[in-house]
C-alpha cells in the first residue's frame, strides 16, 4: 500500500503524491475537486495562481519566497521553544 505524501517545495507549491487516490480535496463550501486520474498534483502556496487551489507556476514569476522548514521536535524543545503549527493571524494559512 503506497502512502500519500505531501512535499513542501522550496519557494514553490505543496506537491501532493497520492497514488491510491485516498486524499479528498474540498473547497470552503465542502465541494470536492475532481482528482480523477491525478496521482500527483501541486497546490498553490503563493496565492497568485489563477487556477487555485492548484499551482500554475506563478510563484516563479512573482519571486515568491517561503521561510518555513521542518524543525525536529527535539531541537525545538532543547532550545526551550514550543514546537507547534499555529499560523499568525496575518498569515495566508490562517483560515
Amino acid at each position: 500500500m503506497a502512502k500519500a505524501k505531501i512535499t513542501v517545495k522550496r519557494n514553490g507549491p505543496y506537491r501532493v503524491e497520492d497514488p491510491e487516490g485516498t486524499i479528498e480535496l474540498v473547497d470552503a463550501d465542502g465541494s470536492r475537486y475532481d482528482l480523477t486520474g491525478k496521482p500527483a498534483y501541486s497546490l498553490c502556496r503563493c496565492g497568485g495562481s489563477v487556477n487555485k487551489p492548484f499551482c500554475d507556476g506563478t510563484h516563479t514569476r512573482i519571486g515568491f519566497q517561503a521561510a518555513e522548514a521542518a524543525v525536529r521536535a527535539e531541537l525545538g524543545r532543547e532550545q526551550g521553544k514550543p514546537v507547534e503549527n499555529n499560523p499568525s493571524s496575518s498569515s495566508p494559512a490562517k483560515g
